[in-house]
């Protein structure tokens, strides 16, 4: 048995997916073409923001298939990391705004225990 957490992308798996679902993986495929087409971003932009994505979604097949379309669009390794640190702050800091409802909740349910 294989110990991989995750299999490798292989194209029996990407015929399989066809196979069993050929209208969705075609729309799929062209989402993503339309997507990550040059627009009022350009590719390495587009790309650059889909590693910073990849990071937060936790997708191991997005994080290495984005960073290598950034690098073939032209990002540097600088520009990839840097854009891993800004997801790696939203992530924190969506935890850190959240700690509002908590100490809400704390308020009353202390205020509940005092009535």
């Amino acid at each position: 048995m294989d110990d991989a957490m995750y299999p490798n992308p292989t194209r029996e798996i990407a015929n399989k997916r066809k196979e069993l679902a050929p209208e969705p993986m075609a729309a799929f495929k062209a989402f993503s073409k339309a997507v990550f087409a040059p627009g009022a971003l350009d590719a390495q932009t587009k790309q650059i923001i889909a590693v910073a994505v990849a990071h937060v979604t936790q997708c191991p097949y997005c994080i290495k298939g984005h960073t290598e379309a950034a690098v073939r669009a032209g990002a540097t390794d600088q520009q990839i990391m840097e854009a891993i640190w800004v997801a790696a702050e939203m992530r924190a800091g969506g935890a850190f705004a959240h700690s509002a409802l908590a100490l809400q909740t704390l308020d009353h349910v202390h205020a509940k225990d005092h009535s």
